[in-house]
C-alpha cells in the first residue's frame, strides 16, 4: 500500500540518518545528544531561536523525524532554491521527492494515503523549513491546510480520489480564499457560486494563492448566501 511504502521509505531513511555523523546545523547540536528530557529547554529559556526546535513538547521520535527533514532541506531544497527564485517557480518533481520521504500530508489517516501521525511531527517540518530559509515550497498549505480540509469536510469518495495523490506529492494542492479586495477579512470576499440544475458556477478573482500555479487540487472559498455574511461561505473541491 502506499502507507506502507511512505513508511518503509521513512524508516530507511533514518536508519542511513543513524549510520552516518550526527547533522549539525546553523549551530544547533545533533539531535541524537538530546536525548534526556534536562537537555530540552523550554521556548523562555532557549538561548536562540533554534534551540527552541528541541523544547520539550517533542520526544525522540520528533527528533528523529526532524533530522529527515532537515536533509531533505538541505539536500533537495537549499542548493537550488536561489534557481528556483529566478524562474519563478518550485519544479513538480520536489513535490513527489517529498512524498517519496514521507514528508506530505503526515496527519491524514492511513486508510488515505497518510501515516496518520500526530501534529507535531508537522510542526517539525514547517520549523525545519523556515530554518532552511526556504520560501518557495508550499508543503504547509499542501499538507496541512488542504488535506485537512478533505479529511475533515469530504466525502469517502472525495477522500479516496484525492488523498493518496497529495499524500505522495502526485497532485498539489491550493487554497483559493484571498481577493484583490478581501484577504484576511474573508467575510469581504465577492467570489459568488450560484446553483444551476446540479452545477454550481463560480464567478469571482482570487489572488497570491500559495500553490497555485502548479495545483491540481483547489478548495475555493465562494459566498452562496449572500445575506447570512460569513455563514454564507462554502467551500468547493475544484480540480
Amino acid at each position: 500500500t502506499v502507507r506502507t511504502q511512505l513508511l518503509n521509505t521513512m524508516i530507511s531513511n533514518l536508519r542511513t540518518a543513524f549510520i552516518k555523523k550526527p547533522l549539525s546545523f546553523r549551530g544547533l547540536p545533533a539531535l541524537r545528544q538530546l536525548s534526556s528530557e534536562s537537555s530540552r529547554p523550554e521556548p523562555q529559556v532557549a538561548s536562540n531561536l533554534l534551540q527552541i526546535g528541541t523544547r520539550r513538547i517533542f520526544e525522540h521520535e520528533h527528533d528523529q523525524y526532524r533530522e529527515l527533514c532537515r536533509r531533505f532541506y538541505e539536500k533537495k531544497v537549499v542548493p537550488f532554491h536561489k534557481q528556483w527564485e529566478e524562474d519563478g517557480q518550485v519544479p513538480r518533481e520536489l513535490w513527489q521527492e517529498a512524498g517519496a520521504e514521507g514528508l506530505l500530508c503526515v496527519t491524514v489517516p492511513p486508510e488515505f494515503g497518510g501515516m496518520g501521525l500526530d501534529v507535531r511531527y508537522a510542526a517539525v517540518h514547517w520549523e525545519e523549513q523556515s530554518y532552511s530559509n526556504a520560501t518557495g515550497p508550499g508543503f504547509a498549505m499542501h499538507s496541512d491546510i488542504v488535506a485537512p480540509y478533505i479529511v475533515h469536510n469530504g466525502t469517502q469518495e472525495q477522500k479516496e480520489r484525492y488523498l493518496p495523490d497529495l499524500c505522495t506529492g502526485v497532485k498539489i494542492g491550493a487554497l483559493a480564499m484571498t481577493e484583490p479586495g478581501a484577504g484576511s477579512d474573508v467575510a469581504g470576499m465577492r467570489t459568488t457560486a450560484v446553483r444551476d440544475g446540479d452545477d454550481f458556477i463560480l464567478n469571482g478573482s482570487k489572488t497570491f494563492i500559495t500553490n497555485g500555479w502548479l495545483s491540481d487540487v483547489v478548495i475555493v472559498c465562494a459566498k452562496t448566501d449572500p445575506t447570512k455574511g460569513a455563514k454564507g461561505i462554502t467551500l468547493f473541491l475544484v480540480d
